[in-house]
């Protein structure tokens, strides 16, 4: 498993809760979380337009999903946020905390 950062990589999901995220496709102009590669990690942002997240997720092609691995910062106190119905933009990003 390889810490894996590309660049326009951005897809939506109608995940629920807390869990693991279900992908449902890129964007238009966009590349598919499949560019980071199974088993592969990267630093992600996801946000509703009002409640957000960024952390390290794990990429899997079985069933399409971002796993959860770790939390770095989100409105939700820095805790994984537990979605509501909708929709949700999901994207690579480089985490504040990481720049120069």
């Amino acid at each position: 498993m390889a810490l894996v950062i590309k660049d326009r990589v951005k897809e939506s999901s109608a995940t629920t809760g807390a869990g693991t995220y279900t992908l449902a496709g890129a964007e238009a102009g966009f590349q598919t979380f499949a560019a980071i590669g199974n088993g592969n990690t990267t630093y992600y942002a996801a946000t509703d337009g009002t409640n957000w997240e960024v952390g390290v997720g794990t990429y899997t092609t079985s069933g399409t999903t971002l796993a959860r691995t770790t939390i770095i910062s989100s409105s939700n106190g820095n805790a994984a946020v537990s979605w509501g119905a909708g929709e949700k933009l999901i994207f690579c990003t480089q985490p504040a905390s990481n720049a120069l």
